[in-house]
């Protein structure tokens, strides 16, 4: 996943949209993981955990961005598709052995707060979201051009759904491949918890309309 927006108060909201190799399988939200009851994310095939975790009996929400800095030992590394599922269930960052994954940075929200994580490989920081509307990238950086492009658009609308289209990317690599974004993903966090999906595979329009398939579950 390589942007997440944050609204905080009531209700919040988050959006998240996974850029990914379009080659790389993947499966729409379900509750796919026994050892986390009740967890809801899209599941990435090749490595077994999701992007995006929500937990609607907590009303809670995770979600990983790939970071930039000192990659892990591919001789110990873990998948950072684990994190999500596991900081879904604990309410915030995991114990874990920070040095078998490769950078992150690792969203966690509900009522009360959203904070952030960030790993580069050698020091994890952690950071409560301010009030308002935050964006968050790979880079990690508040002024990172697409930060600084996305948050006044974001801030400024009542309703996210129109303004997904804003927040894709779609990059044709000369060997052929694709690398792009596959999915958005609207939790928003009130009374309930909200969970709207939309699959971006198809690409068939640009910008975006209203998401295309939702659930709803109390909170």
């Amino acid at each position: 996943m390589c942007t997440v927006i944050v609204r905080t108060g009531e209700p919040l909201s988050l959006l998240g949209v996974r850029d990914e190799f379009a080659d790389r399988p993947w499966e729409g939200p379900g509750e796919y993981w026994p050892e986390y009851p009740g967890v809801v994310g899209g599941r990435d095939l090749k490595a077994g955990g999701t992007w995006l975790a929500a937990l609607p009996a907590r009303a809670r929400v995770a979600a990983v961005l790939n970071g930039y800095g000192l990659p892990a030992d591919e001789r110990t590394k873990i998948s950072r598709g684990e994190l999500p599922l596991r900081a879904v269930v604990a309410g915030g960052m995991p114990e874990a052995e920070l040095p078998r994954y490769d950078p992150f940075h690792l969203v966690v929200a509900d009522r009360s707060r959203a904070r952030v994580w960030s790993w580069d490989g050698e020091r994890l920081r952690t950071a409560d979201l301010p009030e308002g509307t935050s964006v968050i990238v790979n880079s990690g950086r508040a002024d990172d051009p697409k930060a600084v492009e996305l948050l006044p658009l974001f801030a400024a609308a009542a309703d996210w759904h129109d303004l997904v289209g804003a927040a894709t990317v779609r990059h044709e690599l000369p060997d052929g491949r694709v690398h792009a974004s596959l999915s958005a993903t609207l939790i928003t966090i009130g009374a309930r918890l909200e969970y709207d999906f939309s699959d971006l595979s198809s690409w068939n329009a640009v910008p975006l309309p209203r998401v295309d398939r939702g659930v709803s579950r109390d909170g």
